[in-house]
């Protein structure tokens, strides 16, 4: 992240706007122009929680008002790292032709760029809805990718992963606008614990995405069979193009052996780049996106509750979450996430309502489970109600809390710590099944019997049979040996202690009941 010159210059004074809160504005972020529309895809389970409202802040307001003018003339002039300044060229205040200037891919050309063509062309609702949502974070993107002297087209591509939705979630548990699967996001350092996901995280998401697309980059030479390896991975890419070297096949993009997904994956974005490029010929029209940030980055210092950090921003709560997306839980923890990205205006105003705020700003924190608690025990200790603690923690019934979980639990009003870095990073809940009771039950071994039959007939594991006999899972029981199998308490299979009568067992005269078998 590197900080607009010009933030520099102003700390000093964001620091003695925010001392009663301990708050110090970060270094602008690239973010992105627009005004896009508000989409429902909040993340988490936000709790509401007690903070000022517009009308008790109005006269606050009024109070700080050569404050706030001084706030707003330091932070004004918003200018992006771009080649030119806009004052000089007006073209370069559209973001979409910066990003039609930075077009540096090879042309893909074919019938499938066209189908995709149509499909979008036919579709305007939908172009208008995901390039809207683009505008919070396109801004950001394009100026990491100028930093890193990348095409612009790779700026589009969460157009193809997600429709630009920081919350999507594929059904291979993709996550994010860029879609890293969770192994993946672990390579490229994107945490992923009980209070975050930092494969939804605008700023972190686009770093991971961008060192991989450049790492693949690296390996193949070629941007197209880069994207083909971002979308099926770069050993199923490298495979393909081993195979047709081997038979001296070319190995580009549409002569490499793919799944129908990847198949279609470059073609799609082609497809998309061409829209941009010239919307008019698609009768679409795209909306105006400023080439300036559309959000900054406000650090913390305290922990605060979602809803909280909301309403001092005086954003809806969804909207909060489209540029924070990546919290888990109703709290930011400031060890874990140590910043905020906020509108510009809105910003202006977290800082100067947070100065003012008077009470805690987190409701809520972490509490480290001491042993393997029921989570009734555990609701007891840290006062809150059962049901309370597992909606929640989503508990589900009959499990138990392992020790070492975290929990998320109401802060007490004595508690005036936040959450610790190492929890904040490495937080964890894990559940077990709760034991249920359970029975001694001694049969006699048939003829040819061993530790697996008689699991296999009693219903129960191999590993348990020989751990209650005391032997190992190969060994076998002679005829009439006495074998220990536990059952739970209630079960309904009747075991008789004497040998299981065999095939030809006749039932008693005047019986018609078939010979008794233990399955």
């Amino acid at each position: 992240m590197i900080p607009v010159p010009m933030l520099a210059r102003a700390l000093p004074f964001l620091r003695h706007l925010a001392t009663s809160a301990s708050m110090v504005a970060a270094g602008l972020m690239a973010g992105c122009a627009g005004l896009p529309a508000t989409e429902s895809t909040a993340t988490g389970n936000p709790v509401a929680t007690a903070a000022p409202s517009e009308q008790e802040f109005g006269a606050l307001e009024v109070s700080a008002a050569p404050q706030v003018r001084a706030f707003d003339i330091v932070l004004a002039p918003l200018q992006p790292r771009g080649r030119l300044d806009p004052e000089q060229d007006a073209e370069r205040t559209n973001l979409w032709q910066r990003v039609r200037d930075g077009y540096a891919m090879p042309p893909l050309e074919g019938e499938l760029v066209q189908k995709w063509e149509q499909w979008y062309s036919s579709r305007p609702d939908y172009v208008q809805r995901m390039t809207e949502r683009g505008g919070r974070y396109l801004f950001h993107i394009v100026e990491e990718v100028e930093l890193r002297g990348l095409p612009s087209e790779l700026a589009l591509l969460p157009f193809i992963e997600s429709a630009f939705n920081p919350q999507a979630v594929s059904s291979a548990r993709a996550s994010g606008m860029w879609q890293f699967m969770p192994a993946t996001g672990k390579d490229f350092e994107l945490q992923q614990n009980l209070f975050r996901d930092d494969r939804r995280d605008v700023l972190a998401s686009t770093r991971a995405a961008l060192d991989y697309l450049q790492q693949l980059h690296a390996q193949f030479g070629d941007w197209h069979l880069a994207l083909a390896a971002y979308n099926w991975g770069q050993g199923n890419v490298q495979r393909a193009v081993d195979r047709n070297r081997k038979a001296g096949l070319p190995t580009d993009y549409s002569s490499l052996k793919m799944p129908e997904e990847t198949r279609n994956y470059v073609p799609k974005l082609q497809a998309v780049m061409n829209l941009v490029a010239s919307p008019e010929a698609y009768g679409l029209a795209l909306p105006r996106l400023e080439n300036h940030p559309y959000f900054l980055t406000v650090q913390i210092e305290r922990d605060i509750d979602v809803a909280l950090a909301a309403a001092l921003a005086g954003l809806p709560l969804e909207e909060f979450q489209h540029l924070n997306p990546q919290h888990n839980k109703p709290v930011i923890l400031a060890a874990g996430t140590p910043q905020l990205l906020l509108p510009y205006d809105n910003a202006n105003r977290f800082l100067r309502r947070l100065a003012l705020h008077a009470g805690p700003t987190a409701t809520w924190t972490a509490w480290v489970a001491p042993t393997t608690l029921k989570p009734a025990e555990a609701a007891k200790q840290v006062g809150m109600t059962e049901a309370r603690l597992r909606e929640v923690n989503r508990i589900p019934p009959r499990m138990l809390v392992r020790a070492g979980s975290t929990l998320l639990v109401p802060r007490a009003d004595h508690r005036d710590a936040d959450v610790a870095e190492h929890i904040a990073h490495t937080a964890s809940l894990t559940l077990a099944p709760e034991a249920r009771p359970q029975r001694r039950v001694v049969i006699k071994a048939r003829k040819g019997d061993s530790v697996v039959t008689v699991a296999r007939r009693m219903g129960v594991s191999v590993s348990q049979v020989a751990q209650w006999n005391k032997v190992g899972v190969r060994a076998g029981f002679k005829p009439g040996q006495q074998v220990v199998v536990m059952l739970p308490a209630t079960t309904n299979k009747t075991v008789s202690r004497k040998a299981v009568p065999t095939r030809n067992a006749k039932p008693a005269p005047g019986s018609r009941a078939k010979p008794a078998r233990v399955k």
